[in-house]
């Protein structure tokens, strides 16, 4: 299966626990089908006239680009940055059947879910 329909959206911050619940809130609300959670990263950055360094917790979140637009407002809803990192990367390529299942768990619906397989 190819094509752009498919994102993987990367965020960072400060501190495993914020990480979490940036990846958890995104599952929950169906807004993206996982999240990874990478740590600590080096981030290397200008803010404010100053280059920064700083330990940084990466979230990976798996969607689709039709379910980008929520995502976007959820994560910089939910992020205390000023100016959050928010990036969607397309997925070039994929497993078919990965897709088949992120598509189905980031369709929206009534929030009621039902017992689904788990991926292994």
């Amino acid at each position: 299966m190819t094509g752009a329909e498919f994102l993987t959206v990367l965020t960072t911050t400060d501190s495993a626990a914020k990480a979490e619940a940036l990846a958890r809130g995104a599952v929950e609300a169906r807004l993206a089908a996982c999240a990874q959670i990478s740590a600590p990263v080096t981030s290397v950055y200008h803010w404010q006239g100053a280059i920064e360094t700083a330990e940084e917790w990466q979230v990976l979140l798996k969607t689709t680009a039709a379910r980008y637009e929520a995502l976007e407002a959820h994560l910089t809803a939910a992020h205390d940055y000023d100016t959050p990192e928010i990036l969607a990367l397309p997925v070039v390529r994929g497993n078919a059947p990965y897709l088949a299942w992120l598509t189905d768990e980031t369709a929206p619906g009534d929030g009621v879910c039902g017992r689904r397989p788990r991926r292994t």
